[in-house]
């Protein structure tokens, strides 16, 4: 039984520029969207719903079973988007742990999604996360690759310090390619879309810096692998030949 707790939120908008029109994309007679409200129905975490301004996405997760939020078209980022979404589905208060799938991730594996949200189980976290090491030697420099600097705090998980495009940490051992996918407590995401972005989240472009500027605990799951995010026409053929047998 899903937890009434939980509330898992997937933000889409119509916006992107390099593939116009994302969440409505084709995959296997799927909108791209519908693909990943799946995988975080598999997770069984709880009430699932999309977060959008567009009402064309809205119908089309509706006529696959699932809910829709309306959202302002004027967010500024995904957290925003989504504690409105929280806001006008849970105005009691009732839910505690949000979790904020993007909706570019049709590959996701429902087991990453509750491995997240596992590490809310320790009370210091303010938001979990997840991350993988990196194997590809190009991924160490490459500055798309944000990379999660942090110290062990027990078995696949990582307490983190910072986030960097750059390539740290310095020196042998492994590195870790942090992946966008987040839960968090609601006092914690209340604090954070009422804090300025930060001097580091606007020197590095990376919002979660924000948070950890402010004092919260962000903890990471190392999970096996990251999932595909469907950014361009190449990566939407990729997300078609993996997903073709679902």
């Amino acid at each position: 039984m899903t937890d009434t707790r939980t509330l898992v939120l997937i933000p889409a908008r119509m916006a992107a520029t390099r593939l116009p029109g994302k969440p409505l994309l084709d995959i296997g007679g799927l909108p791209m969207i519908v693909h990943v409200a799946r995988r975080a129905k598999e997770a069984g975490l709880g009430r699932v719903a999309i977060a959008t301004d567009t009402a064309d996405i809205a119908n089309a997760v509706a006529a696959h079973g699932f809910e829709a939020v309306m959202t302002s078209p004027d967010h500024p980022s995904g957290s925003d988007r989504i504690f409105e979404a929280l806001c006008k589905l849970d105005p009691a208060g009732h839910v505690q742990t949000i979790v904020n799938v993007q909706g570019d991730l049709p590959t996701i594996p429902p087991g990453d999604i509750s491995a997240a949200v596992r590490l809310l189980d320790e009370p210091a976290v303010d938001i979990a996360t997840l991350a993988t090491e990196i194997r590809k030697d190009e991924e160490h420099t490459a500055p798309s690759v944000v990379k999660l600097i942090g110290s062990p705090a027990g078995p696949g998980r990582l307490r983190a310090l910072y986030f960097t495009r750059a390539t740290a940490p310095y020196g042998d051992g492994p590195r870790y390619h942090h992946i966008g996918l987040y839960a968090y407590r609601r006092a914690a995401l209340e604090a954070f879309v009422k804090l300025a972005p930060s001097t580091l989240e606007l020197r590095e472009k990376l919002e979660q810096l924000r948070a950890l500027e402010a004092g919260m605990r962000i903890d990471a799951a190392i999970v096996d692998s990251v999932p595909l995010g469907v950014d361009t026409p190449a990566d939407l053929e990729t997300a078609r030949r993996l997903l073709a047998n679902n």
